[in-house]
């Protein structure tokens, strides 16, 4: 009898057959959609590559800045007291450390003095000005009464002249006594005396005339123009400034909003002008200063908006700023020592430059960074 086929056998060659057809069809898919996401990836890749890549450049070596305010006293002295802490938020103009005023207070007093001195000088100087016009007008009566007493003297110095002439001519004829020769001569000799006398007094007269005008002149000018700007009161008005000034500096005030950081003053310390006591951070005013290589900055321009996220909050808080310049060189570039690569090992490192973002004051007031904080920007090529 012939051998006949096995049916279980059959059925399972057929099922191998199926499973082993059914396990290749799932191979294919796989690696269709494989293939499939290989190159959708691809082509994402090149899309944000083209679309969003090409047009922003990122970095997170950022951090926050801000120009803060070194508080130093202008005036020397005590401190009287201390109205903040390190970590405080101050406003504009709140009062931060107050210095003992006493000295300053004497020297706004002494001040005051001498400029009411200096005031009262002056009206004085004023009131001696009618005083020396009206000896200027007694000069010159003395110099029409000197005149005229010289007129007199020359009249008596003619006279005598011609009594002398007279009786020296009659003398020769025995007509005239050697007596009255000898009284005329001494009447011509009295009245020469008299003119010359006369005409030094004229001379002394309108010297002290022209002296009287001097000084006339002289106190003019001391009160020329109005009082305010005679030299010895604004002088002294300038000094009397200067001390108020000095005593209002007593009194140190915040110049900005902000928080207190680095303080260390106390009270009863003695401070000289110029002395750091303490540094006010501001809130809204910050920056951010990125450090972007070199090969990002080709298209980096001024104007530029820009996103940034900070550690501090995350992801879902967003800051918007601008770009506000790049700065004139590499840290490396200004380092203390710069590094010099004029080496035979020399090994090309990548140098990043510093690009300034000014922040929104009003994200920053919802939102308040500090000094230091890391940052991640990226900066709109495009847009700006």
């Amino acid at each position: 009898m012939a051998d006949q086929p096995d049916p279980d056998l059959s059925q399972k060659d057929a099922a191998a057959a199926e499973a082993r057809s059914l396990l290749a069809s799932r191979r294919r898919r796989w690696l269709t959609i494989l293939v499939v996401a290989v190159v959708g990836i691809g082509l994402l890749a090149t899309l944000y590559h083209f679309v969003i890549g090409a047009r922003h450049v990122s970095t997170d070596n950022a951090y926050v800045g801000a120009d803060t305010a070194q508080v130093t006293p202008l005036v020397s002295g005590a401190v009287q007291s201390v109205r903040v802490a390190n970590t405080q938020i101050v406003h504009k103009g709140d009062i931060l450390v107050t210095i003992d005023p006493a000295d300053a207070r004497i020297a706004a007093e002494r001040a005051a003095a001498d400029y009411a001195q200096a005031q009262n000088q002056y009206q004085q100087t004023r009131a001696t000005g009618g005083a020396l016009s009206a000896q200027i007008t007694a000069r010159e009566s003395d110099v029409a009464r000197a005149k005229a007493e010289a007129i007199t003297a020359q009249a008596n110095f003619e006279k005598a002249r011609i009594d002398l002439q007279r009786r020296e001519a009659l003398a020769k004829s025995g007509a005239v006594s050697g007596d009255e020769l000898t009284a005329a001569r001494t009447a011509f000799a009295g009245a020469k005396a008299q003119l010359e006398v006369a005409q030094s007094a004229i001379a002394q007269a309108e010297a002290t005339q022209a002296a009287a005008r001097e000084s006339f002149n002289a106190n003019e000018a001391l009160v020329q123009g109005p009082m305010f700007k005679n030299p010895d009161v604004a002088a002294a008005r300038a000094k009397l400034d200067a001390a108020r000034l000095d005593l209002s500096r007593t009194v140190i005030r915040a110049p900005f909003d902000g928080i207190i950081a680095q303080r260390n003053v106390q009270v009863g310390q003695r401070i000289a002008a110029g002395t750091p006591i303490m540094t006010v951070v501001p809130l809204n005013t910050m920056y951010v200063d990125a450090n972007f290589k070199e090969s990002q900055l080709r298209r980096v321009k001024v104007g530029q908006n820009a996103r940034l996220t900070s550690d501090l909050y995350g992801g879902g808080v967003v800051f918007h700023g601008k770009v506000i310049g790049l700065a004139g060189g590499t840290g490396s570039a200004f380092a203390i020592i710069p590094a010099q690569n004029a080496t035979g090992n020399w090994i090309k490192v990548v140098q990043r430059l510093p690009v300034r973002i000014a922040l929104d004051p009003k994200e920053l007031a919802q939102h308040p960074l500090r000094v230091g904080l890391s940052m991640t920007v990226t900066i709109d090529l495009v847009g700006g």
